[in-house]
């Protein structure tokens, strides 16, 4: 019974691709050097993020670089005074797709 509780947790693809990251340095990434940026889980590691991208869009990886991105301290003036906080740290996984293939975001709206 109390091996159950010290089991680690098993992500799936879904949990482990939040969402792909749409700025415009990461669009010049992709149009140069046919990178893409995702959001992942903080939990997961190179080896998951590359089967769950390899599943999810049918591509072959060739390399995952993972950063953990700061989060900013934010403030706002209002009425109560000065409000200040931090926007949540996130884990950041570039990934690099093998050359003539592509990963279409759109395709599924």
């Amino acid at each position: 019974m109390l091996l159950n509780l010290w089991r680690k947790h098993s992500l799936n693809n879904m949990e482990i691709i939040k969402k792909p990251i749409l700025t415009e340095k990461a669009s010049l990434l992709t149009e140069k050097l046919n990178r893409y940026a995702f959001k992942v889980d903080h939990r997961a590691n190179k080896i998951q993020i590359k089967s769950a991208v390899e599943a999810m869009f049918g591509v072959t990886v060739v390399a995952v670089n993972t950063a953990v991105v700061a989060g900013k301290a934010k403030s706002r003036f209002t009425k109560a005074g000065n409000v200040s906080g931090r926007s949540p740290k996130y884990k950041k996984a570039i990934i690099t797709v093998k050359d003539g293939e592509t990963i279409d975001f759109y395709s599924t709206l």
